[in-house]
């Protein structure tokens, strides 16, 4: 078997100490010349030892288990699109809280609402924020300040270097 090239400094570290065990040199010497401890040594041989050449090598990944099965993240898109209120939520728009509560409720996994972001994302989605607006906002009064007194107060600002408030 043909060993592969290491990917970094830290895994040809643990082939050569390898490869200078098998020569016969002792664990303490394989220290001082690599700069580690003796212990780390011992580890690597170890590890050589039961499981080959191989479990020198980094792994990736690692991290937690996902606490959500493929088919329940498969399932959240399908929950999430009959809307908020079918949720039993007051108003029809998603927010992190809210989903946390339908994902613990339909599957028994408690997230996090700062997490339940990086979930959506993962499957797609994006969280809405609601738009919180005035109830006596006049909609109206709004449009005709725009198109009446916003071009004047443009108009007054001729673009001259003139001293700000700030």
């Amino acid at each position: 078997m043909t060993q592969r090239k290491p990917k970094n400094w830290r895994e040809a570290r643990r082939l050569r100490a390898w490869e200078l065990k098998q020569q016969g040199w002792k664990q303490s010497k394989i220290a001082e010349a690599l700069g580690v401890t003796a212990g780390a040594v011992s580890q690597w041989v170890k590890a050589a030892r039961e499981g080959g050449v191989e479990a020198l090598y980094g792994t990736t990944g690692g991290g937690p288990k996902r606490k959500l099965a493929v088919e329940q993240r498969e399932a959240l898109p399908d929950l999430l699109a009959r809307g908020a209120q079918a949720h039993g939520f007051r108003g029809d728009v998603w927010t992190c809280p809210r989903v946390a509560q339908v994902i613990k409720r339909e599957f028994g996994v408690q997230y996090t609402p700062q997490h339940v972001g990086t979930v959506l994302r993962q499957i797609g989605w994006s969280r809405q924020k609601p738009v919180q607006r005035a109830s006596q906002r006049n909609e109206a009064a709004i449009e005709q300040w725009r198109e009446d007194v916003w071009p004047e107060l443009k108009k007054k600002h001729n673009g001259r270097n003139e001293p700000s408030s700030s």
